[in-house]
């Protein structure tokens, strides 16, 4: 085999390494029955327990990621041993590539997942806190934009949290979708909105 069928066959085994413990995310959620409650992309989403849920199953497709990666450098190793050596390479390469950064994640070491069980809690805060007595006006209505929760009544930023990927199905296609979902892994393709000085979150 030639230089170039070794850099594809590489390069093919990199791309399943990579997309392949990514498929939970990519597929589980996207279907239009898993997506009935809320607004549809790129429309903010309306603060619910469904969006608490939605955060929460994220997180396990995020983490269950490990195992599916250590499914796929199985099939690696075993085609390195019998297979394909560059095809076997590329698996390892891309997959162990994810289980550093999900492991580092984990630690604390690194850049923190883009679902996490402190964001669910700081969204049910958020909840709480506009069916109370410190609510920001009297007709609360506390939607996830893409830089933050802000009430659609009175235009109060209640949490400067900006939105991750939440798995509705995206108005751009399947296909740009689940390219851009590779890309950026889930995470948001904004900063957080600020606080006014004067504002306390």
């Amino acid at each position: 085999m030639g230089l170039t069928g070794t850099v594809f066959l590489m390069a093919f085994g990199a791309f399943i390494g990579h997309v392949g413990p990514r498929l939970p995310v990519l597929i589980m959620t996207r279907g239009k029955g898993f997506n009935l409650r809320f607004e549809p992309h790129p429309e903010p989403m309306a603060l619910t327990p469904h969006v608490t849920q939605r955060v929460m199953h994220l997180r396990s497709f995020y983490w269950s990621s490990l195992i599916v990666a250590a499914m796929v450098m199985g099939f690696g190793a075993a085609s390195l041993r019998w297979g394909s050596p560059a095809f076997g390479f590329g698996l390892w390469l891309a997959a162990s590539w994810l289980v550093l950064s999900r492991l580092q994640a984990a630690a604390g070491g690194g850049r923190p997942a883009p679902w996490t069980r402190t964001m669910a809690e700081r969204l049910q805060a958020v909840m709480d806190r506009s069916n109370g007595d410190d609510a920001c006006c009297d007709m609360t209505d506390p939607h996830w934009y893409h830089d933050g929760v802000v009430c659609r009544c009175c235009g109060t930023l209640l949490a400067d949290m900006a939105r991750p990927d939440l798995g509705r199905r995206r108005s751009d296609g399947r296909l740009k979708g689940w390219v851009r979902l590779l890309i950026t892994d889930g995470y948001p393709m904004t900063n957080s909105a600020k606080f006014p000085k004067e504002q306390k979150p």
